[in-house]
């Protein structure tokens, strides 16, 4: 089997389960303890939350770990808009994109309904990109407390301005929040600038169930789940001390990979959709040709169902996804391939590859791509 859905989840790494393991058995204690097997917890807690730091360009007090990447975004938006409110009701705005992942748009959607908190969606063009004019005249207002904004999107690929969007953003005094769950460990994180960043393990090699959001200490933020007051009273609930090795174990691994990997990752990519657009004549690259992530690929098939070419390819031995793992099973048309312009009966078409981090063999892009046009051939309306 070809498992070429690691934008969905990645399976976890050696060296981050060899990390975990002491955390798992040997140091079980309560990192809030007051002894000394607490105590041995806390310590492996602060290390992971420096590790994590470095990889976010940020100070490890402004690091908070969290159950994944969901939990970090509501973090992020809910808690620096709500945070904001209570020193300046005036900024109340939360300004995003059409093509945001569903923890963001169904956070936006909370604000808006229980904090009457105005949400203005960004367009985008037909690469997914968010210009530079749509937010300057988002932000003409002068009421907005915070931007958030994906760094790649999932579905399609396209990376973000990023750093560009926040310069803007800065220039009106505005806090960024950069959604990086899909870009940690393929694009540097570090000198973007941005006021908080939010990542999920288990993209990166690290187990499902542990992520972690950097919030500069300067922003307010008020806490979403609330207890015992742990994370420097950020986000309460006993700490996953083992999640949080593993997930630093994981970050410094792809940190020290990144370059390389994404670069002969990209070159494979490319490869492979320049094969697979000229074997199949009704295939479409979705997202920007060129500012894309190096690991995805997602096509339109015209004339085709996008879960039948899964179904096909599946048995051709490779598994891949119509899209967001987050909206599997949903009949409806992916919005964000409808916010790019494309009409929602070829949006049903579309299927994604996302890559691992270690290269393929040499001629596997065109082998890959032979799959592809022969299960879409095999699919295809007469």
């Amino acid at each position: 089997m070809l498992y070429l859905d690691h934008a969905a989840t990645s399976p976890v790494r050696p060296e981050v389960l060899e990390a975990m393991q002491p955390y798992l058995s040997g140091v079980y204690g309560n990192p809030s303890s007051r002894h000394t097997v607490g105590e041995a917890a806390a310590g492996a807690l602060e290390w992971a939350r420096g590790r994590v730091a470095a990889a976010l360009g940020m100070r490890a007090a402004e690091v908070v770990f969290t159950s994944g990447g969901t939990e970090a975004n509501n973090l992020a938006v809910k808690g620096i808009v709500l945070g904001g409110l209570q020193q300046d009701r005036a900024r109340r705005g939360l300004i995003t994109t059409l093509i945001e992942h569903e923890s963001i748009l169904r956070s936006a959607d909370h604000l808006r309904r229980l904090h009457d908190v105005p949400v203005t969606l960004l367009p985008v063009d037909e690469h997914g990109a968010v210009t530079s004019d749509a937010l300057r005249r988002a932000l003409e207002p002068g009421d907005a407390a915070l931007i958030s904004v994906g760094h790649a999107n999932n579905e399609i690929g396209t990376v973000q301005d990023a750093a560009g969007l926040i310069a803007i953003a800065n220039e009106h005094r505005v806090p960024v929040h950069v959604d990086a769950v899909q870009s940690a460990g393929w694009l540097d994180l570090r000198g973007l600038g941005a006021d908080a960043v939010s990542i999920a393990g288990h993209k990166l090699g690290a187990p499902k169930g542990i992520g972690a959001v950097g919030v500069r200490s300067r922003i307010p933020l008020e806490p979403v789940l609330h207890g015992g007051g742990q994370e420097r009273g950020r986000r309460s609930g006993t700490e996953n001390v083992a999640g949080a090795v593993g997930l630093a174990a994981a970050l410094d691994l792809s940190e020290a990979e990144r370059e390389q990997s994404a670069t002969a990752v990209a070159a494979q990519t490319a490869e492979f959709v320049a094969a697979v657009l000229d074997a199949v004549p009704q295939a479409s690259l979705t997202g920007s040709p060129v500012r894309r992530l190096p690991g995805l690929a997602g096509f339109t098939f015209a004339g085709t169902s996008g879960e039948a070419v899964l179904l096909e390819l599946e048995r051709r031995g490779v598994v891949s996804s119509s899209g967001s793992a987050c909206a599997a099973g949903s009949d409806e048309p992916s919005p964000v391939l409808l916010a790019i312009g494309i009409p929602a009966e070829l949006a049903q078409t579309s299927v994604r590859f996302t890559f691992p981090r270690t290269p393929m063999p040499a001629g596997s892009p065109q082998r890959l791509a032979a799959l592809v046009a022969a299960s879409v051939a095999a699919v295809a309306a007469p």
